[in-house]
């Protein structure tokens, strides 16, 4: 194990990068896959760009240590985009054994997934901005005692707060609400079924986040009124940490609905990996949440009426359809340079446990809780960042929204969708996707016809040889959509790069 006199500065393995993009198209937007996954540091607007610069010391450069040490800074300056200088990243993180403590904003990696060539996660993606906060996590398996290293976990639990207040007002200017100083928490915990040494394992798990506090605003006319002062206790952290109740608004002790605080999401996680020493097979499947009852795909409907409305009787319960999911394959080909990954994807989300809502009151006991809303709020304007969605980029971000609305307008959708990567030659990497979706926009705002759209991307990156140009890297994208879900857009995005280490 290195000793602190021998590898204990913390500049050690202090890496810089600096990076230019610029992408140029034509249409009303970029096209989809230039844009999304790409931790909300894109644009829509067809001809953008940055410069970005940034300097990390990874955790990884203790890995010889039971202690670590990691921080990174990463800002950009960026033209058409939804602000001229943009702090992506400004972090710090400590590790004992472990576990980990992260303080500030950091773009992390989402979980079961290809982050190359799948669409994303529901809840913990990678398509928005990364959000400031405290976090305590287990990033990698460890042992469950008495398993007989059958049984793992990892997880992770973090609060945090919002950024765009200032974004959110002036993208609803004057025509929508908006809200400001909102607060943020995610939570997931992972299990691992795996015999020591064997090929098969299996994994499942669930990942939660919720927004609470803060304050919305709506619109008058003539500017703003706030409409509601979202008030922030330590019960209110409790609350976000183990809801009570359905999702909903904050409680009102003069309503007879008691809501959990604030908005809360999530999504169960499984997947199962079949290892070999030249190929691999991974089967995943995902499915979202917006609220207890579809938490479990159950519902309790067995009140009364009368003086005990309110009471449970007996235990009679609603069972809701298993449809919304999304279910992938992905193959690994270890041996085979020029075709490595295959992925295709699945993604089904019209039914949110049905097109009926409608709670038991003392004259009706019946009780359907349909109509989730995905990604949507009664209070909030759902589960994005700087008008990114935080999830899959196949709900449609709100920046697409031309009337100022900071809400999913497509929520309802099908979608299959395919992609491959592979290195042909050395210092050569390729990746190509395609997505075919169908939109319905949602519940409460449905299209008069469905909408469609056909999505490309065709993408080469190539890393210079060390001994001509060290630390230098070129990447070309070329996206395409074609339907009215997105509007017909082509571009072209060129990346120029330049890593190294500091020494000093």
């Amino acid at each position: 194990m290195p000793s602190w006199s021998a590898k204990a500065a913390l500049t050690d393995s202090l890496t810089y990068k600096i990076e230019a993009q610029a992408t140029v198209g034509s249409g009303d937007n970029t096209p989809l896959w230039l844009n999304a996954n790409k931790y909300g540091l894109s644009s829509l607007t067809p001809n953008n760009g940055y410069l970005r610069t940034a300097l990390e010391r990874p955790l990884t450069a203790d890995s010889g240590r039971t202690w670590g040490l990691g921080y990174g800074v990463d800002m950009a300056g960026a033209y058409n985009s939804t602000s001229s200088f943009i702090l992506q990243q400004a972090y710090i993180e400590g590790r004992f054994r472990k576990s980990t403590l992260l303080i500030g904003s950091k773009q992390l990696p989402m979980e079961m997934k290809n982050p190359e060539l799948s669409t994303g996660s529901q809840v913990m993606g990678i398509n928005a901005r990364p959000v400031p906060q405290v976090r305590v996590s287990w990033p990698g398996y460890v042992d469950v005692p008495l398993t007989a290293r059958w049984l793992q976990f990892k997880g992770h639990l973090a609060y945090g707060w919002f950024t765009d207040g200032g974004f959110q007002k002036d993208f609803a200017d004057g025509r929508s609400r908006y809200t400001s100083g909102v607060l943020f928490h995610s939570k997931a915990g992972f299990l691992k079924l795996q015999k020591p040494d064997a090929p098969f394992s299996f994994e499942i798990g669930m990942e939660m986040g919720c927004q609470f506090g803060g304050h919305v605003y709506a619109p008058t006319g003539d500017g703003y009124r706030e409409v509601n002062v979202n008030a922030v206790t330590l019960r209110s952290f409790w609350r976000a940490l183990v809801p009570a109740g359905n999702d909903g608004d904050d409680a009102n002790p003069d309503m007879p609905y008691q809501g959990a605080e604030g908005n809360h999401l999530g999504a169960w996680l499984l997947r199962l990996n079949y290892e070999r020493p030249t190929w691999a097979v991974h089967l995943y499947g995902e499915h979202y949440f917006e609220d207890l009852s579809a938490m479990f795909q159950l519902d309790y409907d067995n009140y009364t009426t009368g003086s005990k409305w309110m009471e449970k009787h007996g235990h009679r319960f609603l069972l809701y359809d298993f449809k919304d999911m999304l279910a992938g394959v992905e193959v690994n080909l270890k041996q085979v340079t020029w075709l490595n990954s295959i992925v295709f994807e699945y993604m089904y989300t019209k039914y949110q446990s049905g097109p009926i809502y409608y709670d038991h009151t003392q004259y009706l006991p019946d009780h359907i809780g349909g109509r989730d809303g995905f990604q949507q709020h009664s209070r909030y304007n759902g589960w994005q960042h700087w008008g990114q969605v935080m999830g899959n980029p196949l709900y449609r971000s709100s920046l697409y929204n031309t009337n100022g609305n900071i809400l999913v307008e497509d929520n309802r959708f099908w979608a299959i969708h395919g992609g491959i990567a592979g290195d042909p030659l050395p210092g050569l990497h390729y990746r190509v996707l395609a997505t075919a979706q169908k939109g319905f926009g949602s519940y409460g705002a449905p299209y008069d016809d469905p909408k469609r759209t056909l999505s490309l991307l065709g993408e080469v990156g190539y890393h210079l040889p060390p001994n001509l140009a060290p630390g230098w890297s070129v990447k070309c994208g070329i996206g395409y959509d074609h339907g009215t879900l997105l509007g017909n857009n082509f571009g072209v995005q060129l990346t120029i790069a330049k890593s190294g280490v500091l020494h000093f």
